[in-house]
């Protein structure tokens, strides 16, 4: 089995591929921490096993990815520690023998280079990932697999957040989406704004980046938010949640295997 971290600035996502059966088992999520310890993912992953019944020696290769510098020598160690394996590390270094590259490849968070990575791997033709995550973003890749550009906007929990902790009146309110653009209150108000807005922006987006490269665009859209942007329309359908797990994978075996 092989065990995909993500460590994002939200979560650190743990997710098991059976190659087997080509599926992904199960994913765990713990929330990010600045001041993580060994210990605390020693308890909380060795938890998770005890549930499933599974013995740590079902891993038997790891990679990973993280957003997070300070988070990477905790997840060495525990790696280490737990499983017995030091993990493969996705880094500037890593792409080399990827069916994809990029003009700058240390400006482009390795979460989004497992992004395109998987994502080319899976169309072999120019493609637009939308990521909902703590930060929106645009991965565009042109038939070749050169990454054209990449594309950052506040995600829409922290755009959320960031409306109540820096206003006085305005509640935090939950991530809902609402039958109708009008807002009739407040809460009401704040939704429709950020859901139907941000409906808006994915569009307008997509669009702006078709138009100025006069090319259509197979669309893959992930992230953990990406559940709530059904309402984006039939072009936005093609969802794949397990997206970065599945592109630390191919990372970690195009670099490991050859």
């Amino acid at each position: 089995m092989f065990l995909s971290i993500d460590a994002g600035n939200s979560n650190i996502v743990f997710g098991f591929y059976h190659e087997v059966n080509a599926s992904w088992k199960e994913v765990l999520r713990i929330p990010t921490k600045k001041d993580l310890k060994v210990f605390s993912l020693e308890r909380k992953v060795g938890l998770f096993f005890l549930e499933k019944g599974w013995n740590v020696d079902l891993v038997d290769q790891i990679g990973l990815s993280t957003v997070v510098p300070d988070l990477e020598p905790v997840l060495v160690q525990f790696c280490q520690r737990f499983f017995g394996k030091t993990p493969f590390i996705v880094n500037e270094y890593s792409y080399e023998k990827l069916p994809v590259s990029a003009l700058n490849p240390t400006e482009i968070g390795t979460d989004l280079m497992a992004n395109i990575t998987a994502a080319y791997l899976r169309f072999s033709s120019a493609c637009i990932i939308v990521d909902f995550g703590t930060a929106l973003t645009f991965s565009v890749v042109d038939d070749k697999g050169e990454v054209i550009g990449v594309n950052i906007v506040p995600g829409i929990k922290t755009a959320i957040n960031s409306l109540f902790n820096n206003t006085a009146k305005l509640p935090k309110v939950a991530l809902k989406l609402p039958e109708s653009a009008l807002g009739k209150d407040t809460v009401h108000a704040i939704q429709a704004g950020i859901f139907y807005g941000y409906s808006g922006l994915v569009k307008g987006m997509v669009e702006a980046i078709e138009k100025e490269t006069n090319c259509k665009y197979q669309l893959l859209v992930t992230g953990g938010m990406s559940s709530l942007m059904g309402h984006l329309g039939e072009r936005f359908n093609n969802v794949d949640v397990n997206l970065t797990l599945k592109g630390i994978y191919e990372i970690t075996r195009l670099n490991l295997d050859n």
